[in-house]
């Protein structure tokens, strides 16, 4: 509803695309809920459903019956609606465990991120500039402690949030489930964390540079939500990461 509210109001519904949206969210409750809660820790099935969520949306799947101007707003939009469905889905009603949907409950899931950022971040700067993935270090001339914050905490709520519900909570503890809290399982997570910024710019297409930084970065969130009580933990990371990039690079 939401999602062709926004299409609506951009002027972007179709019945090609209201089609899509009910298959799209139809589909995977359905398999889900004809699984049941009990059918255990991780099944091939809720890999099958956490792609059927994700690969649409980030494939853009239907993007040519959206016009342009409203492809942005509206993939956001389809974003948001991908990832509370998976909430409800596979914390609400299915009740996987490891997912860390919850507030921190102990005190190094908030010393961790600081420590892994300190740990990783000249890794990415030096390994981007060797790429030419990011420009040389500048500072805005208006740079300011609030206008840092707020970049921080943009970036923690539209970026950093979804992605590590996506990647960790679904992707990673999926596999940690399914194969065990192993250095091969955080190496795999990392790779398909980096493959799914390959259709990312600001660089040609398939952007590898951005595959392999992404990759290298996937490692360390990876390894700070194995450690943590709460996926807040490698949120807080990975917002420090891109808004250094964002704000100095």
């Amino acid at each position: 509803m939401a999602f062709c509210a926004v299409a609506l109001r951009l002027g972007a519904l179709s019945l090609p695309l209201v089609l899509l949206m009910v298959a799209y969210t139809l589909v995977p409750t359905v398999c889900i809920f004809l699984q049941g809660t009990d059918a255990g820790a991780a099944t091939w099935l809720d890999a099958i459903v956490i792609l059927m969520l994700w690969l649409p949306v980030e494939l853009n799947l239907g993007g040519g019956w959206v016009p342009r101007p409203a492809q942005g707003l509206l993939h956001t939009v389809a974003y948001g609606v991908a990832i509370t469905l998976a909430l409800i889905l596979f914390l609400g009603f299915r009740g996987m465990k490891g997912m860390k949907y919850n507030l921190p409950r102990r005190m190094m899931d908030l010393v961790d991120p600081f420590i892994a950022f300190v740990a990783v971040a000249p890794i990415l700067i030096i390994l981007g500039l060797l790429l030419s993935f990011i420009p040389a270090f500048h500072v805005s001339g208006n740079l300011s402690v609030g206008g840092a914050a707020k970049t921080f905490g943009l970036i923690f709520v539209a970026t950093a949030l979804p992605e590590e519900i996506l990647f960790r909570s679904l992707i990673q503890n999926w596999l940690m489930q399914k194969f065990g809290s192993t250095t091969a399982v955080l190496i795999v997570a990392s790779i398909i964390f980096g493959c799914a910024h390959l259709n990312n710019g600001p660089q040609q297409l398939p952007n590898w540079r951005y595959m392999i930084v992404a990759t290298i970065a996937g490692f360390a969130y990876g390894k700070v939500f194995q450690r943590a009580s709460s996926a807040i933990a490698s949120m807080t990371l990975h917002a420090l990461i891109d808004a250094t990039k964002h704000l100095f690079f």
